[in-house]
């Protein structure tokens, strides 16, 4: 093993160079890429639509190509799961990923190419690889195994020729993944795409525990569940207990500062890494290619050509995008994607920031859907996840999920933000939490603390304690148990907190 974990590790640092010729290149690439995908495209159906064929210029395509987002999408989507093709993209497609999004209630089905598989999404899974031991070159991560938080897949017949596959993303890599990989894998694959998630972690922890595991990979929240069940089956006080040599966890879909102390606590030593990816059912976007940072490389060399519309221009009649040349740090951008399996000008819900510009490094700001806008505060996300990192600091506490929304104007009372909170350690003072999280959520927010000025449009949030598994319980009364869903985070109406709020028993 320690020859094989020398050789995957040697060439997995060769492909640093080609990593940084789109760094010290990146509007060639993308140019590169917007050229490669039309002219793939032009004789499908879409691409004979929109006369890719004459496209030169981005101001051809972008008048031509209106922005899309999965509804606009769908009647071509549900063609290809039909068993059309040569619709969007002219290589087969047989796997959709299956998303419900983190707002939307019904799911969506993404199409997956050959291509999107080959050179987007397990790029990107080698390229982090790739980055990791570059940055830890005494790396022994292949010579134990590593945990694989994946979903699940099933077939659905068209005919007595023709089939596809749905299921989630992490189930459709996984039953693709190359041999070598599969072979440091743990567990099976019987156990790992399962589709009922109670029995799944209870067997993923038993066929778990006796390997020697370096490494796991999924969404914070199921990952814990995991790991504590772990704990229950072995007695141990922490999981190096069970696995003396695990060194690396990777996670993405969800914003890890709420999650972190309850992972340090589990994985108590500072030789264990952290590393991010933002890797969603559309495609591979970021790899975090700095310790103890919290943004991420965008990734420029996936078969995906990137616009980003400043989010003050998203809901206007023409909203016009920009290119990565014209975009500045710190302001809030809609991504917007075309890629290698047929999605184009594609809005995919999900917010960006940049960092910094050379090279390009972004984070997730939040979701289109994801703010509370009642009274014009215009709180997104990532004002949320920071607000609650500082007033869990000062007081001590730790959030395991939350959701937020509005109190309405109501017999001459204000409006409010309401709160339920789960916490893994409750605050030693909720009074001063709330007015932590308020102060920094001023701070944070000029909108705001406009409306909080005198308490003359909004009150002080409203934060209710909610027992333990709470959120869990409400994924499971929805058929929503799995890494692909994702609690809520905020919401400009009350749907959420009314149903939560109305569930007997929650425990």
């Amino acid at each position: 093993m320690a020859l094989i974990n020398s050789v995957l590790s040697w060439l997995m640092k060769q492909r640093i160079h080609q990593m940084e010729l789109f760094m010290k290149y990146p509007h060639e690439v993308q140019f590169d890429w917007f050229c490669q995908l039309l002219n793939q495209a032009k004789n499908t159906e879409w691409g004979r639509i929109h006369d890719y064929k004459s496209i030169i210029r981005l101001e051809e395509f972008k008048a031509r190509v209106p922005l899309n987002d999965y509804e606009t999408m769908k009647p071509y989507i549900e063609r290809l799961r039909k068993g059309e093709q040569n619709i969007l993209w002219p290589s087969e497609i047989k796997w959709f990923a299956k998303s419900s999004g983190t707002t939307a209630e019904k799911s969506k089905f993404i199409p997956v190419s050959e291509e999107a598989l080959e050179e987007c999404h397990f790029k990107g899974g080698k390229d982090l690889l790739s980055i990791y031991f570059n940055n830890h070159p005494d790396s022994l991560l292949f010579d134990g195994k590593g945990i694989a938080m994946g979903g699940s897949s099933q077939i659905t017949e068209i005919s007595n020729e023709s089939f596809y596959y749905e299921g989630d993303l992490s189930a459709i890599i996984i039953q693709n993944l190359p041999f070598w990989v599969e072979f440091r894998r743990t567990p099976n694959l019987s156990i790992a795409l399962m589709d009922e998630w109670e029995g799944k972690i209870e067997k993923m922890a038993g066929a778990t525990i006796n390997h020697d595991v370096t490494s796991a990979s999924g969404v914070p929240s199921w990952t814990l569940l995991l790991f504590r069940r772990v704990l229950e089956i072995t007695g141990k006080s922490n999981l190096l207990e069970v696995w003396p040599r695990f060194e690396l966890f990777i996670h993405g879909g969800v914003n890890f500062v709420p999650y972190r102390e309850q992972f340090y606590q589990l994985l108590p030593s500072p030789k264990v890494n952290y590393l991010e990816t933002y890797n969603a059912s559309e495609g591979f976007f970021g790899i975090q290619d700095r310790d103890h940072a919290d943004d991420m490389l965008l990734m420029l060399d996936y078969g995906i050509y990137y616009e980003f519309l400043p989010i003050d221009r998203l809901g206007s009649d023409h909203p016009e995008t920009i290119s990565l040349e014209e975009v500045e740090t710190g302001i809030n951008y809609a991504l917007v994607i075309s890629t290698n399996a047929g999605l184009w000008r594609y809005l995919i819900g999900d917010t960006v920031t940049f960092t910094t510009l050379n090279p390009y490094r972004i984070k997730i700001s939040g979701r289109t859907r994801n703010f509370i806008n009642a009274f014009g505060e215009e709180v997104i996300m990532d004002n949320a996840e920071k607000a609650l990192a500082v007033a869990c600091e000062k007081c001590q506490a730790i959030v395991s999920e939350y959701t937020a929304g509005p109190v309405y104007f109501n017999l001459g009372k204000r409006g409010a933000h309401e709160w339920l909170i789960e916490f893994e350690q409750e605050p030693f003072d909720l009074g001063f939490f709330i007015n932590a999280l308020d102060n920094a959520l001023k701070s944070l927010n000029s909108d705001y603390e406009a409306k909080r000025y005198h308490d003359m449009i909004l009150g002080e949030p409203i934060i209710r304690v909610m027992p333990k598994n709470t959120f869990y319980s409400w994924l499971k009364s929805k058929g929503k148990l799995g890494g692909q869903h994702k609690v809520p985070r905020l919401s400009n109406d009350r749907k959420y907190i009314e149903e939560i709020l109305g569930m007997k028993n929650p425990m």
